[in-house]
């Protein structure tokens, strides 16, 4: 049992992991909620 680590310390590895995947969408998944928000304001505009 030399490798055991508390809750906590699990905890924040699995954040740590998570955060470093979500970075990888970046710009690309930006862009998809832009365009869906523009795609909203026009419907709005034409009704």
């Amino acid at each position: 049992m030399a490798d055991w680590k508390t809750r906590q310390e699990r905890r924040e590895e699995r954040k740590l992991k998570k955060r470093q995947k979500m970075q990888y969408h970046g710009k690309g998944l930006a862009k998809i909620y832009r365009d869906a928000a523009l795609k909203r304001l026009r419907k709005k505009k034409k009704s």
